[in-house]
């Protein structure tokens, strides 16, 4: 087990390596390679109008939650939590997501941002940041964990433990090594954590600061329009070391352009640059002028054309539409009921999914 585990650790760090990704991962605290962009095409919208096309890696939908029996059960089991939001500043509900996979040769880490999307502790960031906790249900010789830190500056706060990670995302980038130029855009690489845990003396709180969220379709006419984008930025872990402190950001800027992974909806959006866009802010929220959540950061933009620090983000409504794609059910769903149960349930289910991914690949 303990090859494959090296294995699919080795393919989830290339992934962070090549993608353009903002979030910071450190292998023995070393920096990754520095991403490539894949070049854009365009395609006709249903609308007439015309967003940008990145290239998507997906082949088929895993189908693994859908034929699951015990997940669908748990999926709807258990009486409906706290629902709304309970925070309108996108400062007050941002996290430092801290994740580690220790094994007996090595430690790896990935710092992110996440954003608590309910009242009831569930954190929404990439799955990128995520990934170890799932890679650690399926392997018996490493151990994982996410440290949730809040403040200014980040100080461990909560432990997290995984809720829900796209399958596909999982599926697409286990064979991400036998490609000659591998490259990331963001499709699918999302996920959800829930806190579990308190860090310290103090209790959990009754209620966390979660933003409003929208999943409507975005349209070529919010080019321009005025948003704000919120995270952790963490470039100085590359100049000052592992100890440096982390501070919260938030900035105000605007939409530059949509994208589509060829589903004719606006999958992605890029904002013009800020001091939020650096390595760490991976997993922030972009809020519209309503306050609502439309977008996660989750790669780096193109600063010739949108300024130093621009960035990408993966839209509200391409995270609803496929997770109902590969679960059957919609984001409000999966922070509704038993969600201790639903994350033990997907653990369970995924863990073979997982292995027979890793051993097709050998």
């Amino acid at each position: 087990m303990s090859l494959l585990t090296d294995f699919f650790v080795g393919i989830l760090t290339a992934y962070v390596a090549v993608t353009n990704s903002v979030a910071v991962g450190i292998t023995n605290f070393v920096s990754p390679t520095e991403p490539t962009t894949p070049p854009p095409s365009t395609i006709e919208t249903t609308d007439d109008s015309f967003l940008t096309e990145l290239p998507s890696r997906l082949g088929s939908i895993p189908d693994v939650l859908l034929r699951s029996a015990a997940y669908q059960q748990a999926a709807v089991s258990g009486a409906p939590g706290l629902t709304g939001p309970t925070a309108a500043d996108p400062i007050e509900s941002i996290v430092n997501i801290f994740c580690t996979f220790r094994t007996t040769d090595y430690i790896r880490t990935t710092t992110g941002t996440g954003f608590f999307i309910d009242p009831d502790g569930v954190i929404m960031t990439n799955a990128h940041v995520a990934q170890f906790l799932l890679l650690a249900s399926a392997a018996d010789a490493g151990e994982a964990e996410c440290i949730v830190r809040t403040g200014d500056p980040a100080a461990p706060r909560y432990v997290a433990d995984l809720l829900y990670i796209p399958p596909a995302w999982v599926q697409e980038n286990a064979s991400i090594l036998n490609d000659e130029v591998p490259m990331g855009t963001g499709e699918r690489d999302y996920a959800l954590l829930y806190v579990v845990d308190a860090i310290g003396s103090e209790p959990l709180p009754a209620v966390f600061p979660a933003l409003a969220y929208s999943t409507r379709l975005l349209s070529t006419g919010m080019r321009n329009d005025p948003v704000v984008a919120a995270g952790y930025p963490a470039g100085n872990l590359f100049r000052e070391g592992v100890d440096s402190e982390l501070t919260p950001q938030q900035a105000a800027t605007s939409i530059s352009e949509l994208y589509t992974f060829g589903s004719n909806r606006a999958d992605v959006f890029s904002i013009r640059g800020t001091v939020v866009g650096a390595e760490g802010a991976s997993g922030g929220p972009v809020v519209n002028a309503a306050d609502e959540v439309i977008g996660m950061i989750v790669t780096r933009g193109d600063d010739s054309v949108d300024g130093p620090g621009s960035l990408r983000a993966i839209t509200l409504s391409h995270i609803e539409r496929t997770i109902v794609e590969e679960t059957g059910f919609s984001l409000d769903e999966h922070l509704a009921g038993n969600i201790a149960l639903r994350s033990e349930v997907f653990t369970e289910t995924l863990t073979p999914f997982l292995l027979a991914i890793l051993q097709s690949a050998e």
